[in-house]
């Protein structure tokens, strides 16, 4: 089993975050922000991964600080389950229709940071999560986890709907890029460890 556990103590955030990629998609998600919890359990049950996140943040002053560090945590844990990554797919690709939305994401996890980030949001709070960071989100994952990410919205009216997209489909992305490659599947290395 691939897996990894990663902690980050500052003073805006105290995270502690544990995942597995060959997991059945069971999440314990406590980030003190509900959407954020919302989205990041919708991530592992579409990638099939097992998380657990618990983030004690300064949510007084706002989500940044939990947002951005979360996605570091979990572009570490990604790092360090994956190991070498001798044997993986690499690259992933999923188009997910959420009615009348479409986003497209694309990923080669190939050690170079990137992001190609064309996503649209017609509002800038979904409840009281500011909207933007959902990019610092995923700006932090691809830093930590070094990839190429391209994210990209084809249609969408309603901000809940493009945002829950972006996430299912960085699942189900993901978990093609990470998944055992079928002519080296003897190949991949079990990982395990803290950061």
């Amino acid at each position: 089993m691939r897996t990894a556990s990663v902690k980050r103590d500052t003073k805006e955030t105290q995270i502690e975050l544990t995942l597995c990629l060959d997991g059945a998609g069971k999440s314990e998600i406590a980030t003190g922000c509900g959407f954020l919890d919302h989205m990041l359990t919708l991530f592992a049950r579409h990638g099939d991964f097992d998380l657990a996140v618990t983030c004690h943040g300064d949510t007084e002053v706002d989500y940044h600080h939990s947002v951005e560090d979360i996605g570091i945590c979990l572009g570490r844990a990604f790092t360090q389950a994956l190991g070498d990554k001798r044997g993986i797919a690499r690259y992933g690709q999923f188009l997910l229709p959420m009615d009348e939305t479409l986003v497209l994401c694309a990923c080669d996890l190939s050690g170079r940071d990137y992001l190609g980030w064309a996503v649209e949001l017609p509002a800038a709070k979904v409840g009281d999560f500011d909207t933007e960071l959902a990019k610092e989100f995923w700006l932090a994952f691809v830093r930590c986890c070094p990839a190429s990410i391209h994210i990209r919205q084809l249609a969408g009216e309603n901000t809940h709907h493009i945002l829950e997209a972006v996430f299912k489909g960085m699942g189900r992305t993901l978990k093609q890029a990470a998944a055992p490659d079928e002519k080296h599947q003897d190949e991949i290395p079990s990982t395990k460890g803290v950061l």
